[in-house]
């Protein structure tokens, strides 16, 4: 093993002892007892050994490709954490997706409950919910002494997810469901009992500091402002982007999109409006599952059969990757879809979980794409064959290197990939594809449009000249992206706290689209889409500047 190596190794050991929930999150086994210590101290322990590491690559030898572009991903991942630390976004970390809020509660849903031993081993996280929620308080009280807080919107939609976790809603709090599934040993199942309930009790607490204590300290407005985007920005995409161009760009996409929709909505309906197609959609029994468990099986039967017919004829998918499991997500989360990797020996598999948001109802058109988005060729295919490679990359590219403009990007070009290899000749099917692009064109334009606060263009029909506010956007993602309200509000809030991650997914299309054409402009009749697909999934994750480079080295 080289030196390079060697320090990702000792890095992702020792990572994973500082944040158990990043442990359990990579499939890094050893940590499932714990919990993570988000106070300003367990802060500054996982800061130093970044700034040590950091310090030991830049002295390491570079043998090979190999160990420069595990080196490279590593340290420019490093960077980024030093900075946004030095920035003390730790002390702020608040919003409604992707923080300790919602990553305590969910590390639970990635743990294995088959045997008494794993009930155990939960027995024993649960009763450190209660700590793990209080370093979080510390590192929030911190933050507001040194006036570094998050936007009270933020701090509200967080309180009401806690709330609900908490046991404040009509729905079982979700400890108290979790335990309910242990039907072993009595003396065991009171201790699950005991620990579910102090962390609800935590999380019920938590929902109350944060309306009454935190909110009211938070910061009224929303905006990030252009530095801190432009860290958040890097932080996710990996890439120096102008931001100007990049909003201007989202604009011209959403254009294009809207266009491609109308004509594939008239086939469906002629004469008809996109939205009154979407509606009729909506609607169509003949397009529609009924019932959560019917509408899981149907991702579940969707991923299977799209890993059969791929598997060999646009892609080599090993034997491990061959198992992905549909889930429906546990309530009070966000309104999107998402993904969770296989642990490092895939006896976790990987899941895609869908939030029904209450539904029981679910038109297909949308659906498609969406499955093929966090499933296979999506996400799965991607993230799996990271954790496949464990002869080819480091333990650090496999645990950690995961970064959201490759990952969402790669995802997003897999939804187009789906079509161009004719898996949505069904024109509702692609319709609903391109709304799913048409979304993702318009998180361009609210996301750096709002934390920017620029003008809208003077040409566009919606308040032209208008500055952006979350207000304003609202019925702009609504009508715009032709998803439901219920998921457009919950996005809008997503967006504003959770800045320069929703650009990452068409701006890392527009990297691999980029990439893929200039392979086929240089290989000509020669270039070969299969090769072009492995050869860029076995760099494993790496922020957009370098996988430019290195996929021009195809």
């Amino acid at each position: 093993m080289s030196q390079v190596y060697e320090i990702a190794d000792e890095y992702v050991l020792a990572y994973a002892a500082l944040d158990p929930i990043a442990a359990t999150d990579a499939g890094i086994a050893g940590h499932e007892h714990e919990l993570t210590d988000y106070s300003p101290a367990g802060a500054e322990a996982r800061d130093r050994l970044d700034r040590d590491t950091l310090a030991a690559l830049e002295r390491a030898p570079r043998n090979d490709d190999r160990d420069r572009i595990a080196a490279d991903v590593m340290s420019e991942r490093l960077q980024l954490a030093i900075a946004l630390h030095d920035a003390g976004e730790e002390l702020r970390a608040i919003r409604i997706i992707g923080s300790p809020v919602q990553e305590v509660r969910s590390c639970f849903d990635l743990m294995a409950y088959d045997t008494e031993h794993d009930w155990e081993i939960a027995a024993q996280r649960l009763a450190r919910v209660p700590e793990s929620i209080a370093s979080l308080e510390s590192a929030l009280r911190e933050g507001i002494a040194r006036g570094l807080v998050s936007a009270r919107r933020q701090a509200i939609g967080c309180a009401q997810q806690a709330a609900t976790w908490g046991g404040e809603s009509d729905t079982t709090p979700f400890f108290t469901a979790l335990v309910a599934g242990h039907d072993g040993d009595a003396t065991l199942h009171a201790e699950l009992e005991r620990a579910a309930a102090t962390a609800t009790e935590a999380y019920a607490s938590l929902a109350r500091f944060l309306r009454d204590d935190y909110a009211p300290e938070a910061n009224p407005r929303d905006p990030v402002g252009r530095e801190r985007y432009a860290l958040f920005a890097r932080s996710f995409n990996g890439i120096e982007l102008d931001l100007d161009e990049t909003y201007a760009w989202g604009w011209e996409e959403l254009y294009r999109i809207e266009e491609r929709m109308r004509e594939v909505a008239a086939r469906i309906l002629p004469g008809e409006t996109v939205v009154a197609v979407g509606d009729h959609l909506d609607h169509d029994a003949s397009r529609m599952i009924e019932g959560v468990d019917a509408f899981r099986s149907w991702n579940q039967d969707l991923i299977d059969q799209t890993i059969a017919e791929l598997d060999g004829t646009h892609f080599d998918i090993a034997a491990p990757l061959r198992k992905c499991e549909a889930m429906i997500a546990p309530p009070g989360g966000a309104a999107a879809m998402y993904y969770t990797g296989p642990s490092e020996d895939f006896s976790r598999p990987g899941r895609t979980w869908y939030p029904t948001q209450g539904r029981t109802t679910f038109p297909l058109w949308r659906e498609v794409s969406t499955c093929y988005h966090e499933g296979v060729p999506g996400h799965h295919l991607q993230v799996a064959q990271v954790k496949y490679l464990s002869e080819q990359l480091s333990h650090y590219q496999r645990a950690f290197g995961f970064l959201s403009g490759h990952g969402e990007g790669w995802a997003l070009y897999a939804e187009r990939l789906m079509g161009e290899l004719g898996y949505l000749e069904d024109p509702a099917y692609e319709l609903g594809m391109l709304g799913a692009q048409a979304m993702r064109a318009v998180r361009v334009i609210v996301d750096i449009g709002m934390h920017l606060e620029l003008p809208i263009p003077a040409s566009e029909r919606y308040h032209p000249g208008e500055t952006w506010t979350g207000e304003l956007a609202l019925p702009f993602v609504i009508e715009r992206s032709c998803e439901p309200e219920h998921f457009m509000r919950s996005e809008v809030d997503r967006y504003l706290g959770w800045p320069g991650q929703a650009i990452s997914y068409k701006v890392g299309e527009r990297v691999w689209l980029e990439a893929r054409a200039d392979a086929q402009r240089r290989h000509g009749a020669d270039f070969d889409l299969k090769k072009f697909h492995s050869f860029a999934l076995d760099l494993g994750g790496m922020g957009l500047g370098p996988l430019r480079d290195e996929l021009a080295r195809f």
